[in-house]
């Protein structure tokens, strides 16, 4: 959830958890994909990191691997938790124990949390576009669509960021094979919808929350682009400081429309935990050694992994039903998602 939350903005590439933020690619100015819990930001290398202490103990592709459940474990974490919690208490959770891991594992590096009336006015915005509203957003979808639907839409992100790049970021113009990506896309998204059925069987509604929850995402990106992007802090502390302040929006909207919980169910309460300080929290963190150790461009593919296993772990798990336009519109979400990521090839000096 992926994937789906401030870092060292320069967002740029896509952020896996549904509510994660982007992770900035160093080289190119641009907005894209998605990725989670999308969440959080990326830096291209965690801040105050000795390169000694980059070596890991698991290979990357094995990191990759559980990055890429977790992060697709979100949306059924998601389902569960809604069985026995408002949306909004879910979503608080999920910021509450994303926000407390890394805490934590600021206060084992020693980091302070980021300082400044400004930077903290900002990513207030940042908080409510890349975590409040998308996770809300995304719990409120949930009471009335499948998790796989809800873990596709979350794949749409980055055609929506192509789209508002065309107009908001005037130095990402769109070629030819990015904006057939973004028409690609789109066309698997009414698959996956079955608009040739007039779109029976899918709750347009919760689809459709679900689907301005993966808008969120790129609004977030562009928005801290251009008003966070050079400030001083590592990316765990941006994170941590943006998940701080949601939690706190979040606590405001859930005593507002919910009353407090009387009882606390397991599984839905390990689900939320789980969901926030491993999906929202720790998993970020995996993020930002894959984005170290391999790069920007590799450590994104995981955005593409999400949609799959959140299918996959919906139809196994919760035994939520399966047609053969859901998988086919997926794939071709993802191949859209693809074509809009593609660069120009650099011309070569003559």
């Amino acid at each position: 959830m992926s994937a789906p939350a401030a870092p060292r903005p320069t967002p740029t590439t896509p952020s896996p958890d549904p509510g994660a933020q982007p992770t900035p690619d160093q080289t190119a100015g641009r907005t894209a994909a998605p990725t989670p819990d999308r969440t959080a930001g990326l830096a291209a290398a965690p801040a105050g990191l000795p390169s000694g202490r980059r070596a890991r103990l698991l290979d990357w592709r094995v990191r990759f691997a559980v990055l890429s459940v977790v992060w697709g474990f979100s949306f059924l974490l998601i389902k569960v938790g809604t069985e026995a919690y408002p949306p909004f208490q879910v979503a608080l959770g999920r910021v509450l124990f994303g926000a407390l891991a890394l805490l934590a594992v600021l206060l084992v590096r020693r980091e302070p949390l980021p300082r400044g009336l400004r930077t903290w006015g900002h990513l207030t915005v940042a908080a409510l576009l890349l975590n409040t509203l998308p996770f809300s957003l995304f719990a409120f979808a949930e009471l009335s669509i499948p998790s796989s639907l809800a873990g596709i839409c979350n794949a749409t992100s980055p055609l929506w960021g192509m789209a508002l790049s065309m107009v908001a970021l005037s130095e990402d113009r769109p070629t030819r094979r990015r904006f057939a990506g973004l028409g690609l896309g789109f066309l698997g998204v009414l698959t996956v919808l079955g608009a040739w059925q007039g779109f029976s069987g899918v709750d347009g509604e919760g689809t459709a929350l679900a689907l301005l929850a993966a808008l969120c995402y790129p609004i977030g990106w562009i928005y801290v682009r251009r008003t966070l992007a050079g400030t001083p802090g590592s990316p765990v502390a941006m994170t941590g400081g943006q998940l701080l302040v949601s939690t706190l929006q979040l606590t405001l909207a859930s005593a507002a429309f919910t009353s407090a919980p009387v009882s606390f169910p397991l599984w839905p309460t390990l689900s939320v935990i789980a969901l926030g300080a491993l999906g929202t929290g720790l998993a970020l963190q995996m993020q930002y050694g894959l984005v170290s150790e391999v790069g920007p461009t590799t450590a994104q593919m995981v955005t593409y992994f999400i949609p799959v296993i959140a299918t996959t772990a919906g139809v196994l798990v919760l035994g939520e039903q399966l047609h053969w336009n859901t998988p086919v519109g997926a794939l071709i979400v993802l191949a859209g998602a693809a074509l809009t990521q593609t660069r120009p090839a650099a011309r070569k000096p003559a």
